[in-house]
């Protein structure tokens, strides 16, 4: 079962530009990186980590030191319905923990191809539009907000 806690990561460049990942199982379903935490105790900032390596490739403790941040800020959303099976009987509700993520500008994905099938580099304010979810669209602009 998933635990309902997960963190997402905004990964960008010097530029601004924002790495948007569509899902395999979900046609147009354009999101940032995303993912439930493997433990309840399990260290955020590493789940956070864990997952950009799973979903892109990308070796966060190969990036220069600060490059993975906690942006600090948390919402609660409604898990789909369709997707409720993979939690807990009667869970309907997941915590979800912000992180920004800046790469070197030639930075290669390599997406995992279970999970997706496409990535774009995007401008942030064409990310933050395109995104599925839209507190997916709402981290990306409270980042550069925040810049």
């Amino acid at each position: 079962m998933k635990i309902p806690i997960s963190v997402l990561v905004v990964i960008y460049k010097s530029n601004r530009d924002v790495l948007l990942i569509e899902r395999a199982d979900r046609s147009s379903f354009w999101q940032s990186v995303t993912g439930s935490l493997d433990a309840p105790d399990e260290d955020l900032t590493l789940a956070a980590a864990r997952e950009v390596f799973e979903e892109t490739g990308i070796a966060v403790e190969a990036l220069p030191a600060g490059a993975l941040r906690n942006m600090h800020h948390q919402i609660e959303y409604e898990i789909y319905p369709e997707w409720r099976f993979r939690y807990a009987p009667g869970v309907t509700k997941n915590t979800e923990h912000w992180f920004a993520l800046q790469v070197p500008d030639d930075t290669q994905v390599k997406l995992a191809p279970r999970e997706h099938v496409a990535y774009e580099w995007l401008p942030f304010q064409e990310a933050a539009k395109k995104c599925f979810s839209r507190s997916n669209g709402d981290a990306i602009l409270k980042l550069f907000s925040a810049n």
